[in-house]
C-alpha cells in the first residue's frame, strides 16, 4: 500500500493539472494580469484567507482523540497563518484598493462555494477533510506562487514585494509547510478520513480554478 501522501498526490493529480493547464491560469502565470483583474483576484483571495483559520478551528474542534496529532498540527498551522488576511489587504492597498472597500467586498459565487464546502466538510463530512484544503492551497502557492508573483510584478511595474507580498511569501512558506503536511498525512490509517481528504482536495482545486476564471 502506498503511503497516504503519495496516494493523495496520485488520485488528485488530474485536478491539479486542470488548474495548471487552464488557459486563464497559464496566461496569468506567463504574462501577469491587468491591475483590474489583479484587484479582483486579491479581493476574492482576501475572503479565502480570512476564512482559512476559522475552517481549521471548526475542524480541530471535531477531531477525535484517536487522531489528536491532526488537531495539534492544525493548532500550530493556525498560529502560523494568523493575520495573513492583513497581508492581502496591504497588497490591495498597494494597488489602490482601500481597506474599507476590501472589507465590504462581497465574494463571488465560486469563493462562496469554496468556503461553504470547507465549513460543511469540516462539520458534516469529516474533520480531517480540512487537510485537503491545506494540500490544494499549499500546492498552488508553492508550485505556482513564485512565477505568478514575478509575472504580476513585471506586468504592473511594481517595486520589490509591494503589492505581491502575500503570494510571493507563501511561495516559499508553503513549500516548507508541505513537508510537515506530508508527515501528518502519512500518520492517517482511517479510510473515512483519507477519503474525505481526497474529496476535499478535488473540490478545492476545482473551486480555485473557477475563481481564477471568474476574474
Amino acid at each position: 500500500m502506498l503511503p497516504f501522501f503519495a496516494d493523495l498526490v496520485m488520485r488528485t493529480d488530474e485536478a491539479r493539472r486542470e488548474f495548471e493547464n487552464n488557459p486563464v491560469v497559464l496566461d496569468a502565470v506567463a504574462n501577469g494580469m491587468t491591475v483590474e483583474r489583479y484587484r479582483a483576484l486579491l479581493l476574492e483571495l482576501y475572503h479565502v484567507v480570512w476564512h482559512f483559520n476559522p475552517v481549521c478551528a471548526a475542524a480541530a474542534s471535531r477531531v477525535p482523540d484517536e487522531q489528536r496529532q491532526i488537531r495539534y498540527f492544525l493548532y500550530e498551522h493556525m498560529h502560523e497563518e494568523s493575520g495573513h488576511e492583513e497581508w492581502v489587504m496591504n497588497d490591495l492597498a498597494a494597488v489602490s484598493v482601500e481597506p474599507d472597500v476590501t472589507r465590504a467586498h462581497v465574494p463571488n459565487v465560486h469563493t462562496l462555494a469554496l468556503n461553504g464546502y470547507n465549513y460543511w466538510a469540516a462539520d458534516r463530512r469529516h474533520p480531517c477533510s480540512v487537510l485537503g484544503m491545506l494540500y490544494a492551497l499549499e500546492v498552488i502557492a508553492s508550485v505556482y506562487g513564485g512565477t505568478f508573483s514575478a509575472a504580476i510584478r513585471d506586468s504592473l511595474l511594481l517595486e520589490g514585494e509591494r503589492g505581491i507580498s502575500f503570494i510571493s511569501s507563501h511561495a516559499t512558506m508553503d513549500a516548507e509547510h508541505m513537508i510537515d503536511l506530508r508527515k501528518v498525512l502519512n500518520t492517517l490509517t482511517d479510510d473515512a478520513a483519507r477519503e474525505a481528504i481526497v474529496e476535499s482536495t478535488l473540490v478545492n482545486f476545482h473551486h480555485v480554478t473557477r475563481i481564477f476564471e471568474s476574474v
